[in-house]
């Protein structure tokens, strides 16, 4: 046996693998033979069916498989031994028509895609932005508001007015309306139902045209539980039945509040109150901006990181790498769509072995403690070590799931590195800045 390896050029090859009768033979042999042991064949005793029989019948086949084990085997060994980092698998060349599987000696030509050799240099992303969302004082009151109606009490009341809380059972039995729901006055448009509310108290019903009833389409469906599809055909009258009629009193701001809010001591005033909202609410902008960060420097390090790949390689491996084997239209289509996602995954490989981060089990028990922890405390819960550790236990153990959980940590760990060694552009932005920015939409 001998393998040869022949580079076409820096990114495509082909390895050569040559192949003697011995080198088989003994396999073949020994497989023939306990075919021959166990074959029914009529007109002959188990185990005494003629060895040339059983030849005809399966020795192509069966050297075809052993060979093809050979193969496999001895190009896994020479690609690890020699250190060839490959992209995609390498391809079989079709063995001609004339192929002779009883040959003293066989030939066979894999090619291979090589992974290209480039550099990846931090200074390309010294015009990407870093957004630090900061919370405006309109945000903050807002949330202070929405806050103090959670904390705050309700105060029925005779007949709705501006602000107060309205149930109401609405019903429509040609359109297939029945439903009860909340809602205010500015969620009314026409002013005669308006005035007509104003005066009614629970227990009252009042029939109502339904055309120009709420303020937009996005309202109908809220209230009255209605796909798109049912909004062309409304028309009519609806039976609003009132419930209950609430004014929502806020809560105080006071030290009563802030204890139900954060660890009794930590917020005396409504000074601190502001800055933890802030602080809260600045933490929840951390995942979007980073997301955004993410992209730019994904986009930016793509651009910017000039290589070259195998292209027709690849095309080719394309056609029979899935699970359904795709024309060389689709191939060349579907390496197209895929270009920039392997030109990323190449240049994070790289980032990730030049400086390290590989992830170890250590950090993926710690990573998803933390992710079971901050998930089961939203609902109350403290786990106990002992609870904990068997949680993550049975979590890692499910291949898909840790699959999942190292590719959270990988995306954390690369978005620490660029924030720590790229010279980014840390700008400060509004949330709705930010939007604008990122979205392209106020």
């Amino acid at each position: 046996m001998n393998i040869t390896r022949t580079d076409i050029d820096a990114l495509n090859a082909v390895i050569n693998i040559s192949l003697d009768r011995k080198d088989f033979g003994d396999k073949v042999a020994r497989v023939l033979n306990d075919y021959r042991k166990n074959a029914n064949i009529p007109g002959f005793r188990k185990g005494h069916v003629p060895m040339g029989m059983i030849k005809k019948q399966y020795e192509t086949a069966v050297t075809a498989d052993e060979v093809n084990k050979i193969l496999r085997e001895q190009l896994e060994t020479y690609l690890r031994e020699e250190k060839i980092d490959l992209l995609g698998n390498p391809l079989p060349k079709a063995p001609n028509e004339a192929f002779d599987w009883k040959a003293d000696q066989m030939q066979f030509d894999f090619e291979l895609g090589i992974a290209p050799q480039f550099e990846v240099r931090m200074d390309v992303l010294k015009k990407v932005i870093q957004h630090q969302i900061e919370a405006s004082d309109k945000m903050i009151d807002e949330q202070l508001t929405y806050i103090r109606k959670q904390y705050g009490k309700l105060v029925s009341q005779a007949h709705p007015n501006k602000d107060f809380e309205i149930t109401a059972q609405f019903v429509n039995t040609d359109l297939e309306i029945d439903t009860i729901a909340n809602f205010t006055l500015a969620d009314i448009k026409a002013k005669k139902a308006i005035t007509a509310l104003k005066a009614a108290t629970t227990s009252d019903t009042l029939t109502l045209d339904i055309k120009g009833l709420f303020q937009d389409d996005a309202t109908v469906k809220k209230i009255l539980k209605l796909e798109d599809a049912a909004l062309a055909d409304l028309k009519g009258t609806l039976e609003v039945s009132l419930k209950e009629v609430n004014q929502r009193v806020l809560a105080e701001l006071n030290q009563e509040l802030f204890d139900k809010l954060y660890e009794a001591g930590t917020v005396t005033s409504e000074k601190e109150l502001r800055l933890k909202v802030k602080e809260g609410m600045e933490q929840q902008f951390v995942s979007q901006s980073d997301q955004k960060l993410l992209n730019d420097v994904t986009e930016c390090l793509v651009e910017k990181t000039k290589f070259d790949l195998p292209a027709d390689f690849l095309k080719k491996w394309m056609q029979t790498s899935g699970k359904e084997t795709l024309s060389a239209e689709e191939a060349i289509a579907e390496y197209d769509r895929s270009e920039k996602g392997i030109r990323y995954q190449l240049i994070e490989g790289k980032i990730i072995e030049d400086n390290k981060l590989e992830l170890n089990f250590e950090e993926l028990k710690d990573f998803t403690a933390d992710l079971v922890r901050n998930q089961m405390m939203q609902y109350g819960q403290q786990p106990e070590q002992e609870q904990l550790d068997g949680i993550v236990g049975n979590i890692l153990q499910n291949p898909e799931e840790s699959r999942r959980i190292s590719d959270q940590l990988m995306t954390s760990k690369m978005l620490n590195f660029f924030k720590a060694e790229a010279p980014l552009k840390v700008k400060k932005v509004s949330f709705d800045t930010f939007v604008k920015e990122a979205y392209g939409k106020a």
